[in-house]
């Protein structure tokens, strides 16, 4: 299901604030069906580095659910343990040069959903992912830009609008 992210932004460890990381359009793979749960290849999609940051504390994230026209907001606290794994290397076969690697797990990915779930993994150039919180959000009853939007909800794309029409939304599968 599509989202709008209207902002994302970080706290690292050394209380720094990095606003809107993130922002934009998101949508799952629509290459297995919604009421599945999490597609098994989430990715780091169109995500941003945050560059001069140390190791992620806490993630705000505000969206526009548009399956739903509803928008939320979460506040992700990162665990200590798996700040501290994204400091260990760990050794994989990575089948994009055919060679076992040494990498890191530094990619902190969000999924975020209908119902205003936020799912985070962590991952790395070809290492599995890793669950790290399942975090819901609670909705802003000033809707979308806090209100400031005169243009409302986006519509939904025609792919997810049609599944929709058929199913329904699968809250409960994320």
């Amino acid at each position: 299901m599509a989202v709008w992210i209207e902002t994302a932004d970080v706290l690292d460890i050394k209380d720094r604030g990095f606003r809107r990381v993130m922002g934009g359009n998101a949508r799952m793979d629509f290459t297995f069906k919604p009421e599945d749960g999490w597609s098994t290849r989430t990715g780091v999609g169109s995500g941003k580095y945050v560059s001069g940051s140390d190791l992620p504390k806490l993630i705000y994230v505000r969206w526009q659910s548009l399956a739903e026209a509803q928008t939320y907001e979460v506040v992700i606290e990162i665990p200590e343990a798996t700040r501290h794994s994204m400091l260990k290397p760990e050794r994989a076969y990575c089948r994009l040069n055919d060679r076992v690697i040494d990498n890191y797990r530094t990619y902190v990915t969000i999924g975020l959903a209908p119902g205003g779930v936020a799912q985070t993994w962590l991952r790395g150039v070809c290492l599995g992912r890793i669950k790290v919180t399942r975090t819901v959000g609670r909705i802003v009853p000033l809707g979308p830009d806090l209100g400031r939007s005169s243009v409302g909800y986006l519509p939904l794309e025609p792919e997810s609008q049609a599944y929709i029409d058929a199913h329904g939304i699968p809250y409960g599968a994320w």
